[in-house]
């Protein structure tokens, strides 16, 4: 992932309505680093044609981004 998670999955919801958490909000800075930055979680607790439907929208909009 290029650039700032917090930033992908803020644009994720508000170009796509996909709602997942950037991984820094899930680590601790470890040695001056966190190992969550430039990651997301997915919780896929929705029914699986949603889920999906939520994975086909991600790569668009990571497409979007190239």
């Amino acid at each position: 992932m290029e650039g700032n998670d917090t930033d992908f999955a803020r644009d994720l919801f508000t170009l796509y309505n996909v709602t997942v958490l950037p991984g820094s909000y899930l680590a601790r800075d470890s040695h001056g680093t966190n190992p969550g930055a430039r990651r997301i979680r997915m919780a896929l607790v929705a029914e699986p044609a949603e889920c999906v439907e939520a994975a086909q929208r991600i790569v668009q909009f990571v497409k979007s981004r190239t």
